[in-house]
């Protein structure tokens, strides 16, 4: 293996996809404890490496010779061993959050930036946003700033989250409230899975601009083939592999009145795309024991609801999926989140007259006009796109892969 990522634990990692576009292949993953790494390193028969934690630092006292960042950071992410053998570290992870803050438009040059956590991700970040002209401060869990007394800096105009607070599977979760920083013009999180965590949701819903971590993961591997390949490669490279990596990575939702055609067109969407399709209330009935009609008989609509609303958290954290949802998932404004988080999200429109009452309690039980009435700003505020479902699913089904282009 000429290239590859050295970790402890490394799971599902993106790195060998990512390198296999830049050509920095073929690249594996190297799981290596602390006995491991000494021989490892002096005898892996490999060309480069990218490190990840824990041993950014640990593999510093192998390298010959260290860049000028890697140095001045004590922590190396890319080794590449020479023609004699031996090892030069370099850390790119500098390149790619500068290039996250540059892509981003947001002038950091006398403002002060919040980082939040103090590990070797905020040593880079603070070293970058310094470079910048930031008025640094880092927040932890001790010492003079902490999360408990974030109110003395409430003047904060920028916030960065470095900690893997919401990071999957753990989705949800937020470090700070975004309420105690009145100021903020800009959130960055490190994190890319999911694509929005619940402190970018926080922003969008105040319009804060804010900015994902996977422009950084690849703008930082694109620095390190370059230094595999020894060859310079575009940065238009970085912004055609991030698109490509969002585009795969990103769940289609599909939501709209009940008989509108969400299924038939997510199986569709799904053949055409090669994608695993999940439909959320075959889920609910799975879940309950008994069709949706048994359900609303025996337990009421809530019952459903709440059946639904977990079904709904437990798909949204999954990546580049298709969910149909049943027609009223939007009644309930905490479902948004968990499919907004990875989602790209479908509102799918028929003419009432079109839509089918056979086994749908509500809508049975409904005008589907007052029905419609009472949805329709629901479904509004839920999605992303509106698309025409009156013609054949074909037609359906290209003007949703137009959109997501």
């Amino acid at each position: 293996m000429h290239f590859g990522l050295l970790g402890k634990t490394l799971g599902h990692s993106y790195s060998p996809a990512i390198h296999a576009l830049l050509g920095s292949a073929p690249y594996g993953l190297f799981e290596k404890s602390e006995a491991e790494l000494p021989v490892f390193l002096k005898n892996g028969g490999f060309r480069g490496l990218n490190v990840t934690i824990p041993y950014k630092k640990a593999v510093v006292p192998y390298c010959a010779e260290l860049s000028d960042t890697a140095r001045a950071l004590g922590s190396v992410n890319t080794i590449v061993r020479r023609a004699d053998g031996t090892l030069y570290g370099d850390n790119t992870d500098y390149y790619g959050f500068m290039s996250l803050v540059r892509q981003s438009g947001i002038d950091p040059k006398g403002k002060k930036a919040l980082v939040l956590g103090s590990g070797g991700a905020s040593v880079t970040v603070c070293a970058v946003l310094g470079a910048l002209g930031a008025e640094v401060v880092v927040i932890s869990r001790s010492g003079a700033d902490n999360y408990d007394n974030l109110a003395r800096h409430a003047d904060a105009r920028i916030l960065v989250n470095t900690t893997p607070v919401g990071m999957y599977p753990h989705n949800g979760a937020a470090a700070v409230n975004l309420q105690n920083c009145p100021d903020c013009e800009a959130v960055f999180d490190l994190i890319y899975n999911p694509a929005r965590t619940a402190l970018m949701l926080q922003a969008e819903s105040l319009g804060i601009p804010c900015f994902g971590g996977l422009h950084m993961l690849v703008a930082q591997a694109k620095r390190s083939s370059e230094q595999f390949q020894n060859r310079a490669i575009g940065d238009s490279e970085t912004l055609r592999i991030e698109g490509i990596l969002r585009r795969e990575m990103q769940n289609i939702v599909l939501i709209g009145m009940p008989g509108c055609g969400k299924s038939t067109v997510a199986r569709r969407l799904g053949a055409a795309l090669n994608r695993q399709v999940w439909d959320s209330d075959a889920l609910v009935e799975e879940m309950a024991g008994m069709p949706i009609p048994e359900i609303f008989a025996r337990y009421g609509e809530e019952e459903f609801r709440r059946l639904e609303t977990q079904v709904l958290a437990a798909l949204g954290k999954r990546s580049g999926i298709i969910i149909a949802t049943g027609g009223g998932c939007v009644k309930r404004q905490e479902n948004y989140a968990p499919l907004h988080q990875n989602g790209v999200i479908f509102w799918l429109q028929r003419d009432l007259a079109a839509l089918p009452t056979d086994g749908r309690p509500l809508s049975q039980q409904n005008d589907l006009a007052a029905l419609y009435a009472q949805r329709a700003p629901l479904y509004a505020r839920f999605a992303d796109h509106c698309i025409d479902n009156n013609g054949a699913p074909e037609t359906t089904v290209n003007a949703i892969k137009e959109a997501l282009e």
